[in-house]
């Protein structure tokens, strides 16, 4: 576990496909063909904990969505490219595009993807993660398979060792608690 943390800690750009890591992989249509996903709140709570320590974030997806750039908005993702059936293609040119000052190479670079089109793209990065659900071929190539489901808290738990690999994680969590000393009152004031 300890190599799989000094590798997430060296990650400053995660990029995300959405159908099976940032969804559960199923797509529903309504009665008038609109399409509709479901998203992870907590999936959203890692990418904005990683945007708080200055760690990008991107999404790479072979479909076209609204509402992929709206929860995009809303997450904070840094990068969105939809539409893109090689994932291989659409990460070089992703950054090509990156203010070069930031010193970002394809080896800074994380990727979570679940299926065979992400594969190229998983082995060019420093970490490669993945959903246990995913395709045999591309759990073979991942440095991570996550505990949780894509659209259930994957994205999260590689969120949380990319913080406890750059020494973030306990900062991340006391952000969001009382301090130990102050529990006691803390409970004595809720009685």
């Amino acid at each position: 576990m300890q190599d799989l943390i000094k590798k997430a800690g060296k990650v400053k750009l995660l990029i995300m496909d959405v159908d099976g890591i940032l969804s559960n992989g199923q797509i529903i249509y309504d009665a008038d063909g609109i399409e509709t996903k479901a998203f992870s709140v907590q999936d959203g709570v890692g990418v904005k904990s990683l945007a708080r320590y200055g760690i990008l974030t991107a999404i790479i997806t072979g479909r076209s969505s609204a509402m992929v750039n709206k929860r995009a908005a809303e997450m904070g993702v840094n990068y969105v490219i939809q539409g893109r059936d090689d994932k291989l293609v659409a990460l070089t040119e992703l950054l090509s595009t990156i203010d070069k000052s930031l010193n970002i190479s394809v080896a800074d670079c994380a990727y979570m993807g679940d299926d065979l089109p992400d594969i190229k793209a998983m082995q060019s990065v420093g970490f490669a993660a993945t959903v246990p659900n995913a395709h045999s071929e591309v759990i073979n190539r991942s440095d991570m398979v996550t505990t949780r489901a894509g659209g259930y808290g994957a994205v999260r738990e590689v969120c949380d060792l990319i913080l406890k690999g750059h020494g973030y994680y306990k900062d991340f969590i006391a952000h969001h608690t009382l301090p130990h000393s102050s529990l006691g009152s803390a409970q004595d004031n809720l009685s």
